[in-house]
């Protein structure tokens, strides 16, 4: 086979197909398949099995893979207009339904920054003890910073109970004055679901999965959501709370499945950014931006 020709096979295929048309090109004239010069015909019937092994499943049709799994779920928060509409017109009639639904549709974007907290003593004895490292707290300061930066107005910083979360908010509030903060347990670290895949270096115990579990997902519900109807304008809120929870929370409101979360990773003091529309659109902005930071305050503790 001539060069010219193996050239125009090699961009009839892609990716790894196309290393298969050349190597097959390559061997035919050596004999690498096994057939001696004098077979030539049962030889290029043999190439072209090759050739044809090698091309993915396609046709002219779908250039692009087909969708897997379940459509987007609009009422993923249970706060579709037209679902509540319908739900109380089997409780009463309406005078002018298209006017109840118009005021009961929301016209706000929510912008959800989710903070991991800083660097923390992994050796202190319980979570009184687990406080902030020199580097943690400058760390702190620096995703602080990165917050006034943006020049966005925050409505509110709500953080996780635990100190190292706690703490973390703290030192965020010193440069984003006049922002209410509110404490709350539903943040605190756990055992959101059992990661698939699993690993083997953390296993926590069924009980512990059903009780963080629930507790994460009651968090989700309560935080992540599409803006009530009443509130007019787009809203900016910060979470400071936990790795393992924010990461169950993107899978969440992305529609993914939730058993992913630990294939994600996320610098201490990262900033991930979740745009709820009013239609019920989510989009990640940001997942786990730690950028400016300097490379030697990075840290994953």
């Amino acid at each position: 086979m001539s060069y010219r020709k193996t050239f125009k096979l090699i961009c009839g295929f892609a990716g790894g197909s196309a290393a298969l048309v050349f190597a097959a090109a390559a061997a035919e004239p050596r004999g690498y398949f096994g057939e001696h010069r004098g077979e030539e015909p049962r030889r290029r019937w043999a190439t072209l099995g090759v050739l044809h092994a090698a091309q993915p499943t396609w046709t002219p049709g779908s250039h692009t893979p087909a969708p897997t799994g379940p459509g987007w779920d609009f009422n993923w928060d249970k706060r579709d207009p037209s679902a509540l509409c319908s739900d109380r017109k089997k409780e009463r009639v309406s005078e002018d339904p298209g006017s109840e639904q118009d005021n009961s549709k929301p016209k706000a974007t929510r912008h959800i920054f989710l903070i991991r907290h800083s660097q923390y003593n992994l050796s202190g004895n319980g979570d009184t003890e687990r406080i902030l490292t020199p580097l943690g707290r400058e760390q702190a300061e620096l995703t602080g910073q990165r917050l006034a930066a943006l020049g966005l107005k925050y409505d509110v910083l709500i953080h996780s109970s635990m100190t190292r979360a706690t703490e973390t908010a703290h030192i965020i509030s010193k440069h984003i004055p006049g922002v209410e903060l509110v404490s709350c347990d539903l943040l605190r670290e756990g055992a959101p679901i059992e990661p698939v895949p699993p690993v083997t270096h953390w296993k926590p115990d069924a009980v512990q999965y059903h009780e963080d579990g629930a507790r994460i997902e009651a968090a989700f519900r309560r935080y992540i959501h599409r803006a009530d109807p009443k509130q007019k304008e787009d809203s900016y809120e910060i979470i400071v709370c936990h790795a393992n929870v924010i990461r169950y929370f993107v899978c969440r409101a992305l529609q993914f499945p939730p058993e992913g979360w630990l294939r994600m990773g996320l610098h201490n003091g990262s900033i991930t950014w979740l745009t709820i529309r009013p239609s019920g659109r989510v989009a990640l902005r940001t997942l786990g931006d730690a950028g400016f930071m300097p490379p030697d305050k990075l840290t994953r503790t």
